[in-house]
């Protein structure tokens, strides 16, 4: 079974990402250093960047039932960020988001995570979880708000390269059982 390709929640909109999105995705928070502070991938420092970021995401669209999604607001359809669905088992899957510095605070990321547990239940997922980095408040407060339990800290686990690039950082484990 696959997944959507194109499917909305209450006010966003949530699409498989394609090549023609690469200049509106670099500039809307893939190049934004605050925006990628946190994210486990690189600021994108040019277009190509992004481009083989899209390649890559239809690897995993081939390859697994879903993938990456660009979301979207509604009714104004205005790029606001990005989320998806990382497989490593048809049973186990790793979700996260991204927003533009002009769509924090508007609850986006709670509704995406929503949005990202109702697909990977509909896909037979079980267990659907999501890491942060120690000092990611923010985001603490969504996965917890979104019903996701921390299980524990993993020592020294990811890399965050716009933070501090070659040292891995302590992450916060959250987990939510479909």
């Amino acid at each position: 079974m696959k997944a959507p390709e194109v499917f909305e929640s209450a006010r966003l909109l949530y699409r498989r990402p394609a090549l023609a999105d690469a200049g509106e995705i670099f500039s809307r928070y893939a190049s934004d250093p605050e925006v990628t502070r946190f994210m486990s991938f690189p600021r994108h420092e040019s277009l190509e960047e992004t481009r083989q970021f899209l390649c890559w995401s239809d690897a995993e669209w081939e390859r697994w039932p879903a993938g990456p999604y660009l979301i979207r607001s509604r009714p104004e359809n205005i790029l606001v960020g990005s989320t998806g669905l990382s497989f490593e088992t048809p049973y186990r899957a790793m979700t996260g988001y991204v927003f533009a510095r002009d769509a924090w605070g508007m609850g986006y990321a709670t509704e995406a995570l929503g949005a990202m547990a109702a697909t990977a239940a509909t896909l037979g997922v079980r267990r659907l979880y999501a890491l942060c980095h120690t000092a990611h408040e923010q985001s603490r407060h969504v996965l917890e708000k979104g019903g996701f339990l921390r299980e524990g800290i993993l020592r020294r686990y990811m890399e965050f390269p716009n933070l501090a690039p070659g040292e891995p950082a302590d992450v916060f484990c959250y987990a939510l059982m479909l």
